[in-house]
């Protein structure tokens, strides 16, 4: 009997992972996807923030390709001290002008408890969250708060043109949030 059957337990290169998968999925469609020749500096000028949810294709949901904008995602899409970095590298090396805020209707941030989440966090790590987590009770509320923060930030350009918007999930289609500029 050799060691693995005697403790049953699999190895790591047992198993298929979703890595191995997309990679090979990766090979497959190489082809198709590179873009030999395509300039870095988006075609239309545009950065959009917005989430990470699965449900969420910024791409598909804007009638874009690749090429045309830039997409900035993380949890909840708040807008972050990373955000306006990369906001800022968007504008100053690649010319953007114009910066879309999209949330979306049943984001998993909105109504977070976040001193719950953090308790949970430091008795499962040991450590405390040491980044503001940036979870929002309104989505519309956040967008507004979002985009005055992009227009009072010194590292985006003041004349950009931000607007915001929440993307329905369920009809596909965005409702902008009225804001004063």
């Amino acid at each position: 009997m050799n060691q693995r059957e005697a403790h049953d337990e699999p190895r790591v290169s047992d198993f298929h992972s979703t890595a191995d998968d997309l990679v090979e999925r990766n090979r497959r469609v190489a082809d198709i996807v590179k873009t030999p020749g395509m300039a870095r500096a988006p075609s239309r000028h545009v950065a959009i923030v917005t989430c990470m949810d699965a449900r969420i294709d910024p791409l598909a949901a804007l009638g874009l390709s690749v090429g045309e904008a830039h997409i900035v995602r993380n949890a909840g899409g708040v807008v972050t001290d990373d955000v306006i970095r990369s906001l800022c590298i968007s504008q100053q090396l690649l010319g953007t002008r114009e910066i879309l805020v999209v949330h979306h209707s049943g984001c998993g941030m909105c109504g977070l408890d976040e001193a719950a989440f953090s308790k949970e966090m430091e008795e499962r790590f040991g450590e405390r969250l040491e980044w503001p987590i940036g979870s929002f009770a309104d989505p519309d509320n956040d967008v507004g708060a979002s985009i005055a923060t992009l227009r009072a930030s010194p590292f985006i350009e003041h004349d950009t043109a931000v607007r915001g918007f929440i993307y329905d999930v369920e009809t596909g289609l965005l409702n902008e949030v009225p804001t004063t500029a």
